[in-house]
């Protein structure tokens, strides 16, 4: 088993914390047992937190009220920063007009919203509208049919040079003690492979998200450096090496899609060391 430090101890030196959220405040069961206490001890010594998430199936309302639902009373909406945000500041930026089509929720739509842009499901999406497509965007891996849709995507792609984005990087996600389930990165990877065409990625561990929340951090709290934030994940993939990155020290939890008697072989089969290593992100 692999030898972990004392949450407590990894945070105590910085000022604010960066938290990914499903595998280290909430799992498959519901809450982190006792991560709600963290949060109090976080106020206490007036440390701040944002929870950094490649979650665009909802919006940071709706992410925020899902984790009340399981005490995690002190996770507002605006201390969430979701990938689907990023998407969406692109969107604002360089589609003004037509069709996004998009793989998702209607809840997760939230975030292609835009006046002048028609907001489609691409399952509805009838071929001889294809041309009026401006963008497509991978959101959730729920709430299509997933081989009329992938079809769609595929040719939709093949016949339209356009950008089409990726919400949400997770390659799978923990469903169980053992199994995972395939995320909607892990659709847009075979796309990619499929087409041949890159997509455009805005979730950990790309720097973007890193950047949005550090601009956040400078707008509240001026003078912090990244020296004084700390970011906590479950993946070594996404939110150790997104963090490392970016600059950040890091703490690897065991809670989620990293197992304790798999730890070790991980960080060295990848190279992705995190800074602490930590049971639980809890207090």
């Amino acid at each position: 088993m692999i030898s972990t430090t004392p949450f407590a101890d990894a945070i105590a030196n910085y000022k604010v914390i960066f938290f990914d959220s499903y595998g280290v405040l909430r799992t498959y069961t519901g809450a982190v047992p006792g991560v709600a206490n963290t949060f109090d001890a976080l106020a206490a010594a007036n440390k701040h937190f944002y929870v950094i998430t490649n979650d665009a199936s909802r919006s940071p309302d709706l992410l925020a009220q899902s984790l009340h639902r399981q005490g995690l009373h002190a996770v507002g909406a605006d201390r969430i920063i979701s990938s689907g945000m990023l998407a969406k500041d692109f969107l604002d930026l360089k589609v003004k007009t037509g069709i996004v089509a998009y793989l998702g929720t209607e809840d997760s739509a939230h975030y292609i919203e835009h006046p002048g842009l028609e907001a489609l499901p691409l399952e509805t999406l009838e071929e001889k509208d294809f041309g009026r497509v401006n963008a497509l965007v991978l959101l959730d891996d729920e709430g299509f049919d997933w081989v009329k849709g992938l079809n769609k995507a595929v040719n939709l792609m093949r016949r339209r040079t356009i950008p089409v984005i990726l919400a949400n990087a997770d390659g799978a996600y923990p469903v169980n003690n053992q199994d995972v389930g395939i995320a909607i990165g892990g659709l847009g990877w075979m796309l990619e492979k499929i087409v041949g065409k890159k997509l455009i990625r805005f979730g950990k561990p790309d720097s973007q998200i890193f950047m949005y929340a550090y601009e956040q951090v400078l707008a509240n709290l001026p003078g912090i450096t990244k020296k004084d934030i700390l970011m906590v994940g479950d993946t070594l993939q996404t939110d150790i090496l997104g963090g490392n990155k970016f600059g950040l020290d890091t703490v690897l939890v065991l809670t989620g899609n990293t197992l304790p008697d798999d730890a070790e072989t991980r960080i060295a089969s990848t190279g992705i060391a995190p800074t602490f290593i930590c049971h639980a992100a809890v207090i």
